[in-house]
């Protein structure tokens, strides 16, 4: 065999090397987008429903942990799941004893956020009272364990005064202000009759707009919620501040069918 002929075939045998290369890399490329698709799929199925969790008292701020959640962190998260295509449902687990009301005012405005664009579920673990109620109140749902302890609903505000015990002790505070009830809260000195009635005014004000947003929200008789009782979750349901009996994914399957889609606790997540 010439020299040329032997070029040839080996042009022709590495021609058809880069052939077979081609292929598969095109094999290698098309079993990457499948995989990727099912992937996505699979991705859709798992965040098709986002727990939330609130959990312990309720301030306005960015944290979690430590027995406290904050308006702004769990605002948040409601805001990113109601515009995350992928999410069609909330679920938000609530296992609070309450907090202070510009807490919960900040977190309804995030609930209603989310609500005007997706179903927003709520599951109560074992107390959601006060502020806690509150933003649930804004839930399209509600589910309680028969025994979760709810309600509770009003605002207080506590003073401690210890003057007594310091006069007893030969203590002495002195406190230098600018307006006559600067100090009003403080511990150093009894409260004046006008300071009581005064805070008196804050508390009405504060339960009053409290028990209105929840009577509106939930179209139940204030008379059944102004005295501030708390209520098991099974009773909850005879006064309508709880829709139905159920755990967490109860909860999940609740709002499942009420964003259409199928019943499954594969795939949950908490955020």
């Amino acid at each position: 065999m010439g020299f040329l002929e032997e070029q040839i075939r080996l042009t022709e045998r590495r021609g058809a090397w880069r052939r077979a290369r081609k292929a598969i890399i095109i094999i290698l490329v098309a079993i990457a987008v499948l995989a990727a698709a099912a992937s996505f799929f699979s991705y859709t199925r798992e965040t098709s429903v986002t727990v939330i969790p609130v959990e312990g008292d309720l301030y306005t701020g960015d944290f979690f942990g430590d027995g406290a959640t904050g308006s702004e962190y769990v605002g948040r998260l409601i805001r990113d799941a109601a515009d995350n295509p992928l999410v069609e449902a909330i679920v938000i687990r609530v296992n609070s004893p309450g907090g202070t009301p510009a807490a919960a005012q900040e977190i309804i405005t995030d609930i209603e956020y989310a609500k005007a664009r997706k179903p927003v579920v709520i599951s109560m673990g074992d107390i959601a009272t006060s502020a806690a109620y509150a933003i649930s109140a804004h839930g399209d749902r509600i589910y309680a364990n028969p025994d979760t302890i709810t309600a509770g609903i009003g605002t207080i505000w506590t003073f401690t005064d210890i003057s007594r015990w310091l006069e007893n002790e030969g203590l002495n505070v002195t406190i230098v202000k600018s307006g006559s009830r600067k100090d009003m809260a403080s511990p150093y000195r009894p409260m004046t009759g006008e300071e009581l009635s005064y805070a008196q005014d804050i508390v009405n004000a504060s339960s009053e707009r409290l028990i209105a947003d929840i009577t509106a929200a939930r179209n139940i008789s204030r008379s059944l919620i102004e005295d501030g009782r708390i209520l098991r979750g099974e009773d909850a349901i005879r006064y309508g501040l709880v829709d139905e009996l159920g755990n967490l994914h109860t909860a999940i399957d609740g709002a499942r069918s009420l964003a259409s889609l199928p019943r499954s606790s594969a795939g949950d997540r908490l955020s």
